[in-house]
């Protein structure tokens, strides 16, 4: 029963980082490039800025802590650069990221998922570990589905196609 709940975890964990990835490219297909750097208040997060955080969050969560590699992450620096990269080359760079979380996430042990480790200060298992990298990849989705929202005042159409108006079975 534990080796199905866990693969089950591994599964859905995975499953949610490639809806988010999914739902991010068809935002960003939406905008321009002058786009990608404005920020909708002096202290808000571009878009751009939003991958830079979300690549460095799954990154030190799953990739690092889970995957038990260096933890080099410059968590200041995704919030102040600016301009630095293209549409594509932030895609192709969250798409590596979300591509490397998936792996570490697919190949941890359940001994890795078990053990507690000191992320960003917090006390976590890897199941915490890779919880708050899920949800906070989902966090900023949302934040960069309504922020190009408000700056294209389109539809983002992540489920057309699809009757969610459907009740459970």
């Amino acid at each position: 029963m534990k080796d199905l709940i866990l693969k089950e975890f591994k599964e859905n964990a995975v499953f949610r980082l490639e809806e988010s990835l999914r739902m991010i490219k068809i935002a960003f297909s939406k905008i321009t490039e002058d786009m990608l750097w404005k920020r909708p208040t002096e202290k808000g997060m571009a878009l751009g800025n939003q991958i830079l955080h979300s690549c460095g969050n799954m990154t030190q969560y799953i990739c690092t802590s889970l995957g038990e590699q260096k933890d080099e992450r410059k968590r200041e620096l995704e919030f102040s650069t600016h301009a630095v990269a293209t549409k594509e080359e932030l895609v192709k760079q969250l798409v590596t990221t979300v591509r490397t979380a998936q792996d570490t996430i697919h190949n941890a042990t359940a001994l890795q998922y078990e053990t507690v480790r000191e992320v960003q200060g917090f006390q976590l298992s890897g199941v915490g570990v890779v919880l708050h990298a899920v949800e906070h990849f989902s966090y900023h989705t949302g934040q960069i589905a309504f922020w190009v929202k408000q700056m294209t005042q389109e539809d983002l159409g992540f489920y057309d196609g699809i009757d969610l108006t459907q009740n459970n079975k």
